[in-house]
């Protein structure tokens, strides 16, 4: 299957940029998060929906790290609530 994100929300946080949304893993234990940043600082999951994990899903990335994609891994189905800081 496949991993998919969402950004729903940017915010402009003086000369840094805030975006959060949403992602699902799909038969798939994690994948690449598109931020639409430059360049990822600070990124938070919390898994959410009617998921209960049986492991905390992680940022496998030394932040901060440059481009958009931060790659994470999660349970396998996982879906949940990502944030992001950078610029």
């Amino acid at each position: 299957m496949a991993f998919s994100n969402t950004i729903d929300h940017r915010i402009s946080l003086g000369n840094k940029l805030a975006t959060a949304g949403t992602f699902d893993c799909a038969s798939v234990s994690g994948g690449n998060l598109n931020t639409g940043l430059t360049k990822c600082e600070f990124i938070v999951l919390q898994v959410g929906g009617g998921t209960v994990a049986t492991n905390a899903p992680v940022v496998n990335e030394t932040l901060p790290v440059a481009g958009s994609a931060v790659t994470i891994v999660t349970d396998s189905d996982a879906t949940g609530y990502w944030f992001a800081i950078g610029y």
